[in-house]
């Protein structure tokens, strides 16, 4: 199971991952060309896509999360990796412009509370990218692949994900359209495959990629004279127990 950050880092360094990260990062810059002077995390695995903007962004930060191990990145001299928790991010509120999520949705244990804390920290007007396996793709069925682990999303899926931890759904597309099959003459022709499977088979794309921004409520101006009304049972808390002393009777 792709728990570790070297198993991530050994699917990356192989033909079908070379050609996943050339695919995902396409569609990522895409989106965003152009992050002069932005603050951007990363939280996953997200190495390979966060190389897109360390010579243009503000900072860029990878965060791994603490079941799957970090190492030194870019440099170990430079080092920009830090391992946490998800739900427990080592940032400040509303500090961070960008949220790149990849390979972390599919494994999280705590789902609601991980996004809550991406919340937390994006400014008001920052976006989130969540790439997650299409649970109709081929990709999430290929067991070699990180994608063919943990639990992959339909689209209505990661739309309801998104809503129901108040972040607003911007736009997605499906992409890896090129067959889980490491062989040669499927991974050379992988450009064809992107090309026309769109038009052909469009529910087949191996990821899932959206885009998101925070929502934020209007606030309510109050009133003066205005008063909360707490309403619920009422509880009875016990009295502390009395100091007790032993005493000697002899």
């Amino acid at each position: 199971m792709f728990r570790s950050v070297y198993d991530l880092k050994d699917f990356y360094a192989s033909p079908s991952g070379g050609i996943v990260r050339s695919v995902l990062a396409h569609s990522i810059r895409t989106w965003w060309d152009n992050l002069k002077g932005f603050r951007v995390i990363g939280i996953g695995y997200t190495q390979p896509y966060l190389e897109l903007f360390t010579g243009e962004a503000e900072r860029v930060i990878s965060v791994s999360p603490a079941f799957q191990g970090c190492y030194p990145w870019p440099d170990p001299q430079y080092n920009m990796a830090v391992l946490a928790e998800e739900s427990e991010l080592p940032l400040e509120t509303n500090s961070v412009d960008r949220v790149l999520l990849v390979h972390s949705l599919e494994y999280a244990e705590l789902q609601r509370s991980n996004l809550q804390e991406i919340w937390r920290v994006l400014k008001s007007n920052g976006r989130l990218i969540v790439v997650a396996p299409n649970r109709s793709g081929l990709w999430s069925r290929a067991e070699w692949s990180p994608f063919g682990h943990g639990s992959p999303f339909s689209k209505e899926q990661l739309r309801f994900v998104l809503r129901e931890n108040l972040f607003v759904y911007e736009r997605a597309n499906t992409i890896l359209f090129t067959p889980p099959l490491r062989w040669n003459l499927i991974q050379k022709a992988s450009a064809t495959f992107e090309k026309i499977g769109p038009y052909i088979l469009p529910g087949l794309g191996g990821i899932h990629i959206v885009e998101a921004s925070k929502q934020i409520y209007s606030g309510i101006t109050a009133t003066a004279d205005a008063k909360v009304i707490v309403r619920g049972r009422s509880v009875a808390i016990a009295r502390p127990v009395p100091e007790m002393s032993i005493r000697d009777d002899n």
